[in-house]
């Protein structure tokens, strides 16, 4: 009996770390909205991720992801070079305190 218990162990240890990332995979993606913009210079597609607060898109050829900072007003994302800073339906993106995407408008389906 104990070998039994101690063969089948592993596979049940397994099996939950499996369901666990499956669930947590789950939960991001319907926790997660798809954002399109129209920016002045461009369109500019954001993912939202409400579970783990942060928001995530390309801008000049790099992937960001951008963590949810303090904001006085609206929603404001971070990561200490990059701020996208949104209120309503309109969006603003910074690089190091300058505006790299302006006038950004949140475009209806």
């Amino acid at each position: 009996m104990k070998k039994l218990l101690i063969l089948t162990l592993p596979a049940l240890l397994v099996g939950c770390s499996y369901y666990n990332a499956f669930y947590n995979s789950m939960f991001d993606k319907m926790n997660t909205d798809t954002l399109q913009y129209q920016c002045d210079e461009k369109p500019l597609t954001v993912t939202l991720n409400n579970s783990s607060q942060e928001v995530s898109f390309v801008y000049d050829n790099k992937q960001l992801h951008l963590k949810e900072g303090i904001s006085a007003s609206g929603a404001r994302y971070t990561d200490g070079i990059y701020v996208f800073w949104s209120k309503g339906d309109t969006a603003t993106v910074y690089q190091r305190d300058s505006i790299v995407l302006n006038n950004c408008q949140l475009q209806k389906s």
